[in-house]
């Protein structure tokens, strides 16, 4: 007779006690797991998914990892807790994070070309889309995250002159060019209308609510309709005494904000009325002269962020006041800000006039958080960057680069 087999144990059936049918853990209902599983970090959560199959699909519950991702970089919540990526699992955003957060990334060029431009860029779902001289392309954004689709799918034309900056708002593509006019292209089909919209060239546009709101260097800022029956009339016209470098409408759809060069002796950063065209408030003023604001971007319709020559990215909120910033980040080598961008939550990205320089600011914290050298040996601005969960694009004088976080 052979040695009887001593009783195994229940590791060795399959994981640990907590897997056991017969564990008093599983006894417990769902929802009280899930209430003793919310007391845990990032890191604890991880390791109990580790013990065995049943604790890792309820530690992998988005319900778990959404109060952590609210506090990381770049999850894709908002700071009203709206989900900006649905269909991405909030545990794999969490771990993406630390990366954008640690500055691990994989860098890559996607496009080149030979002359140097101002190139401007809009992401939208599986399309980059990046202006190009006269003309703005949409390429493909390849399945597999390795860069862009080698041609572009689809090419919209209609100035005569280079493209300044464009928006992309509900399928429809409105620029504005160096030849005074704006083009408003449909993406999906064949309509497009082109009218003439300022003496000088058109800086800066945004599209909302049925509305263009469009920005000259011949100082003045203007109102359109895009309604049926009125496309391309205008509605205000407003005299800002300076010249336009940067426009946005507020998310309330009541009013609109310029940046403004700066050359005389009234803020760079005004708000305007959006149905009578009035000056609203002026916000700062402490401004140098010549401190012109490139570019300024709503988070919300009290909060907005504005960047420029001055070398400072600042935070404003006009609930608070509208005569200092709440909160302001100088770039540590004395570079004007050509661009900047947020995740409406905890972090900010910049684009330097310097070597292609490309900023990760935490808000929470007062100094630079990751610092990205894309342009060398030769010295590029930044002109333009957007970024996904995953990755950013930063448009250079010559190039369009990627940073991949998902691959350090």
């Amino acid at each position: 007779m052979g040695r009887k087999g001593s009783p195994r144990s229940p590791q060795a059936e399959g994981g640990s006690r907590a897997s056991s049918p017969s564990s008093p853990l599983w006894a417990l209902p769902e929802e009280l797991l899930l209430l003793i599983c919310s007391y845990l970090d990032a890191q604890a959560l991880g390791r109990l998914g580790q013990v065995c199959r049943r604790l890792r699909f309820l530690s992998s519950r988005d319900l778990l990892w959404r109060r952590i991702a609210r506090g990381c970089l770049n999850s894709g919540f908002t700071q009203l807790g709206t989900d900006l990526a649905p269909g991405i699992p909030v545990k794999e955003r969490v771990k993406v994070s630390q990366n954008w957060r640690h500055g691990r990334c994989r860098k890559e060029t996607v496009l080149k070309w030979k002359c140097n431009l101002m190139p401007w860029i809009e992401l939208d779902g599986e399309y980059l889309y990046l202006s190009q001289a006269e003309n703005i392309q949409a390429y493909g954004l390849r399945p597999d995250g390795t860069g862009l689709q080698r041609h572009p799918q689809a090419i919209f034309s209609g100035h005569q002159e280079d493209v300044c900056r464009f928006v992309l708002v509900n399928s429809h593509i409105v620029s504005g060019g160096g030849d005074g006019n704006i083009v408003l292209h449909k993406i999906h089909g064949s309509y497009s209308i082109k009218f003439s919209a300022h003496e000088q060239e058109v800086n800066c546009v945004d599209f909302q609510g049925g509305l263009i709101v469009s920005g000259s260097r011949d100082r003045t800022a203007k109102v359109w309709s895009v309604s049926t029956g009125r496309v391309g009339q205008c509605l205000h016209t407003v005299q800002t005494e300076d010249r336009v470098w940067s426009i946005a409408i507020s998310p309330l759809l009541s009013s609109f904000v310029t940046g403004t060069a700066c050359c005389g002796h009234t803020s760079p950063l005004r708000i305007w009325d959006l149905e009578s065209g009035q000056l609203m408030t002026c916000l700062g003023t402490d401004f140098h002269r010549g401190a012109g604001v490139l570019d300024v971007f709503y988070e919300t319709p009290s909060v907005l962020l504005s960047c420029g020559y001055d070398t400072y990215i600042r935070y404003w909120d006009i609930r608070t006041s509208t005569r200092k910033c709440v909160q302001e980040w100088e770039e540590p080598h004395d570079s004007a800000l050509y661009c900047i961008r947020s995740d409406k939550n905890h972090m900010i990205a910049s684009g330097s006039s310097y070597y292609g320089v490309v900023r990760l600011w935490d808000k929470r914290q007062t100094r630079c958080l990751q610092s990205f050298h894309l342009s060398s040996p030769t010295s590029s601005p930044v002109y333009c960057l957007r970024f996904s969960t995953t990755r950013l694009y930063a448009a250079l004088a010559s190039a369009l680069h990627v940073l991949d976080f998902t691959a350090p």
